[in-house]
């Protein structure tokens, strides 16, 4: 059998299996993205069948995953509700970082990375799932309840974050001396300032320029000018994602609207295969020596995700079932987490553990979060003496 045909068989097969796997992941009610993981596994190398070389495809296609991922994260914003929610949540935010991105650091000390390994395990146990966290709460019909701003509002914090830690992990990864660091920095920050200011003062010239009242230009036009940002910003030393990401925020008002409608069905496609490599890369024989560390990982940033959530919403005045939902909500990891491990490992400066690690720990996190946002109610009634009062006082819609 020819080349072009076995590849055809095998992209055939994998598109197939995707749509296989979230099918199974929509019936038992959690986020595709672990079972994404497993099948990457199971095909990858050190896997059940190793599929031959199609990396020429899959691995241009997970990185239009991760851009549109990050493109349809920004369309969400616009750059006054990333203000507003950098003003209100700011201490929350601090606390999230620090509560959250420490024992990653500490795990990667511990097992030898050096801070290289540290500054990516840092982030990838920081950042929550937005797509899992909205999912859920608008699967559970929690989106009008009184802490979800205070969730969305640290969200957004962990996005800016995101926007400034992403260009500083890419340069630092790429093994630059000190003054080109800080020059890359200097760039990448920069830039994403200039981009928020356009966005706030000019942002309906953008939405104008990519705007079509024709679904295929308006298709045309939104997914080229995505790759052009996400292009120009790898070049300019900022990451790809992140420029795709300022990108979204720029675009507002109806216009982000119909693009988000019209990216979903590419962005879940290209998304699943990003997934997929990050597993086909990752040797599942390497899990079991990092299985223990991912547990400890994920049993400790659980703990501190909801501490941070309770501590946010109780800031906000909220009764303690809201704080427990606002803590279980923020548990998710997933998309950035892998984006943040599969920038580390591809760039060859950190322990190949890392990924293994990394993709046991958002496997652990993605199921265990939707689980922990389910079960949080039953569970913070066992502990309040008058469940009933205190589950109809803390539940009112905005």
């Amino acid at each position: 059998m020819d080349h072009t045909a076995l590849s055809l068989l095998e992209l055939g097969a994998v598109f197939f299996g995707l749509g296989v796997l979230g099918r199974l992941a929509g019936k038992i009610g959690m986020s595709p993205i672990p079972l994404y993981l497993l099948g990457g596994l199971a095909f990858g190398e050190g896997g059940v069948f190793p599929l031959g070389d199609i990396s020429g495809f899959t691995s241009l296609a997970s990185e239009i995953g991760v851009v549109l991922l990050l493109l349809t994260l920004g369309l969400e914003y616009t750059a006054d509700e990333l203000f507003t929610g950098l003003r209100q949540s700011w201490m929350a935010g601090l606390l999230d970082l620090v509560l959250n991105a420490a024992p990653g650091v500490a795990v990667a000390l511990i097992l030898g990375w050096g801070p290289l390994g540290a500054l990516a395990l840092g982030g990838v146990t920081y950042i929550s799932s937005s797509g899992i966290i909205a999912k859920v709460l608008g699967d559970l019909g929690r989106l009008g309840n009184r802490e979800t701003p205070v969730v969305l509002s640290i969200l957004v914090f962990e996005d800016l974050v995101m926007a400034i830690y992403l260009p500083i992990l890419t340069a630092v990864l790429a093994g630059v001396s000190l003054i080109g660091g800080l020059k890359a920095v200097g760039i990448s920050l920069a830039v994403v300032s200039v981009v928020m200011l356009v966005a706030l003062k000019y942002g309906r010239y953008v939405s104008a320029v990519v705007d079509s009242p024709d679904r295929e230009v308006f298709l045309l036009k939104v997914l080229g000018a995505a790759l052009l940002v996400a292009g120009l910003a790898s070049a300019m030393q900022v990451s790809a994602a992140v420029g795709a990401f300022l990108l979204g925020i720029a675009i507002s008002g109806s216009t982000a609207e119909n693009a988000t409608k019209l990216l979903e069905p590419l962005r879940d496609l290209f998304a699943a295969v990003f997934f997929v490599v990050f597993g086909l890369n990752t040797d599942p024989r390497s899990i079991p020596p990092v299985l223990l560390w991912a547990v400890v990982l994920a049993v400790v940033t659980t703990a501190t995700k909801v501490l941070t959530g309770w501590w946010a919403a109780g800031r906000s005045g909220l009764g303690r079932m809201a704080r427990a939902r606002a803590g279980a909500a923020l548990v998710s990891r997933g998309e950035f987490s892998i984006v943040i491990a599969g920038f580390a490992v591809s760039a060859g400066a950190v322990d190949g553990e890392l990924a293994a690690l990394a993709a046991t720990y958002v496997l652990l996190m993605a199921i265990f979060g939707p689980i922990a946002a389910r079960v949080v109610e039953p569970v913070t009634n066992l502990f309040l003496k008058s469940p009933a009062k205190s589950t109809s006082t803390e539940t009112v819609k905005s």
